[in-house]
């Protein structure tokens, strides 16, 4: 070998010694990159996702692969399992941040330690809807009804320990109300049941109601936000509805398995910040009533952790409990 030749691979040795994660991230990807979303395609998640990624120009192809069930935990626990190398990374909501709590002692991860945050891509404020037979017209109204009719408020919701009924038990708790909860078996069912006045209160995104608001159907109270929201921005916030500052809503995060490369995580949150600035996709998610947001990894670390204290200290004070 040449002296030249031998004083080239002496570099690159020593260049990968003192720098062997920027040469892996030159190396990152160099074949396609699984994105897991733990429920159904054609969902908020999975749109969201799919538009998200549309954006995001790493160099190489992403392919989603939708594993729902057991909400949201067989698809969370694949990528709590998979070699931090990253090619496998995970798309959580709100429900993510419950689980912690709701299954406490019978998941095989940790919802926080087996991850490392890439980015809160959007939220989804929740919006509080009520039948038209119910003789309100804002939240200060119908949080008096309530009182002076406790136990007379049916709630639905998507199931036990989903966003609409944690939500729902934490208006009980700050606004000092006692309602009935009914769960079904998703939003579609119990939002038929509003419309016919089966019960009296339904909380969701509204993507899923904001039609039947629209149509007359339904009354839409406020959105649990501090500031009305893009795309329906007829609805007034709780506060300026007469009601106490609530926040709450269904949100999008990126997760990577624990271990994955900083430099990966760095590139993938600075690709999500460019991709919910551009116009077609913050467009896309006004439809849907979604905020676009492209937080740094710290602010979403800090943001998950906010929200596992929250909906902990809802759940245990309603004794909310779930099937294992």
């Amino acid at each position: 070998m040449s002296k030249l030749k031998r004083r080239g691979v002496l570099a690159a040795s020593a260049a990968a010694s003192l720098f062997p994660g920027a040469l892996r991230a030159q190396a990152w990807p160099n074949k396609p990159i699984r994105w897991v979303v733990p429920y159904t395609a054609g969902g908020l998640t999975d749109v969201v996702t799919r538009l998200t990624l549309e954006k995001m120009n790493v160099g190489h192809n992403f392919v989603v692969d939708n594993k729902p069930g057991a909400n949201s935990l067989i698809g969370a626990e694949m990528v709590a399992n998979a070699a931090p190398d990253g090619y496998t990374f995970l798309t959580v909501i709100a429900a993510h941040a419950a689980n912690k709590t709701l299954y406490a002692g019978k998941l095989k991860f940790d919802p926080v330690k087996a991850y490392a945050p890439i980015s809160l891509v959007a939220v989804a404020p929740i919006m509080v809807s009520v039948s038209n037979a119910l003789p309100v017209k804002n939240m200060a109204e119908f949080i008096d009804y309530a009182k002076q009719n406790p136990g007379k408020i049916s709630y639905g919701s998507s199931g036990v320990g989903a966003a609409a009924h944690l939500t729902s038990e934490l208006i009980k708790q700050v606004a000092g109300i006692d309602m009935v909860h009914v769960p079904y078996k998703g939003t579609a069912p119990a939002l038929a049941d509003l419309v016919s006045g089966n019960i009296q209160l339904l909380l969701d995104v509204p993507i899923g109601v904001m039609s039947q608001v629209r149509a007359g159907k339904i009354k839409a109270l406020c959105m649990l936000s501090k500031e009305r929201v893009p795309g329906v921005e007829e609805v007034p916030t709780i506060v300026e509805a007469g009601g106490p500052l609530i926040e709450s809503s269904s949100w999008v995060m990126f997760l990577a398995p624990a271990g994955t490369p900083p430099e990966i995580i760095g590139k993938l949150q600075s690709e999500v910040a460019k991709a919910v600035q551009d116009e077609g996709l913050r467009k896309r998610m006004a439809e849907q009533a979604l905020v676009p947001v492209g937080a740094t990894t710290a602010d979403t670390a800090k943001f998950l952790q906010d929200e596992i204290d929250k909906w902990e200290k809802v759940i245990k004070t309603a004794d909310v409990k779930v099937e294992s």
